[in-house]
């Protein structure tokens, strides 16, 4: 059945994912799903197995509108027929001699060719992949780097693979999504503050008492300077130094309270217990009448 393809800017939007022969519907959906994550819209399904619009979608969620332009063709000739270039895919070279490469490198024909007519990515069905005969309405073939001892790939597996590299030679450009409060670079200036202010607080905290501070400082420019922070980042790591410090003071000044109340209370003792010039104080003598008063003389036991 044949469907209509919304026309687009993107070279994408000219290239067709073909399935030779699916065996299993589960494979169809994932192959379905790794063409909505990259972009490509147009699948087309030689002689599946089986076909249920309904259990794709419901494995590859929200892909409708492409399930529902699906085309299903009778032959490969016929899936083939209105594309000027065809990249076949195999998981091991062949007896025949055929124009091999690797994903990365035919990706960015596929996307050149695409540029100019409908091109094809071929897959063969999961058992035993393309027939020599398939292959030879190939232009070129593509070959995933595996393991010797692990050659074969999942169908959707490959489907993504290749669907990968396509998008990205398509996007070569795209920027890395940045987070909500990413800031510019941090500038000179601002490194050099963020230097200064962590060598002041690795000074308050004697951290170089067993190491070079120009030794040490190196590594820290070496090691920030590599991480290429923006200003945001360079102002947690000034504030670093900053609380170092603080939290320094903050404890010397808890240790001087500790001290002055200390000395207080040894000051208020001496007041109670010494004589000043040898005549008792009067906190003294006011003790000594209290302790006669509760306790009786030997003479008054003896009556």
């Amino acid at each position: 059945m044949q469907g209509d393809v919304p026309a687009e800017a993107s070279p994408l939007s000219n290239v067709v994912v073909v399935l030779h022969e699916p065996q299993n519907l589960v494979n169809i959906a994932g192959t379905v799903r790794a063409m909505m994550n990259m972009g490509l819209n147009r699948l087309r399904l030689v002689r599946p197995a089986e076909f249920d619009a309904w259990r794709i979608t419901g494995i590859a969620h929200r892909s409708d509108p492409l399930v529902e332009r699906a085309e299903i063709h009778d032959t490969l000739a016929d899936a083939l027929a209105d594309t000027v270039f065809v990249l076949g895919t195999t998981a091991r070279a062949r007896t025949a001699h055929r124009n091999y490469g690797r994903p990365r490198e035919l990706a960015a024909q596929v996307v050149e060719r695409a540029s100019r007519g409908t091109v094809a990515v071929l897959f063969g069905r999961e058992d035993r992949g393309l027939s020599n005969q398939a292959l030879d309405l190939c232009n070129r073939v593509a070959i995933v780097p595996t393991l010797p001892e692990y050659k074969s790939l999942n169908l959707a597996q490959a489907v993504l693979i290749l669907a990968y590299e396509i998008f990205l030679a398509a996007h070569d450009a795209a920027e890395l999504p940045r987070g909500r409060r990413a800031t510019e670079p941090a500038t000179s200036a601002e490194l050099e503050e963020t230097y200064a202010v962590l060598e002041r607080g690795l000074d308050r905290i004697d951290f170089f008492t067993r190491r070079a501070p120009e030794g040490v400082m190196r590594t820290l420019r070496t090691t920030i300077a590599r991480a290429e922070p923006d200003t945001q980042e360079a102002g947690i790591l000034r504030a670093v130094g900053y609380e170092i410090r603080r939290y320094a003071e903050r404890a010397e000044g808890s240790t001087a309270g500790r001290d002055a109340a200390e000395s207080a209370d040894a000051a208020e003792y001496a007041d109670g217990t010494e004589s000043v010039d040898g005549t008792e104080s009067a906190g003294g003598a006011e003790s000594a009448d209290r302790a006669g008063a509760a306790t009786p003389s030997p003479a008054g036991l003896a009556d």
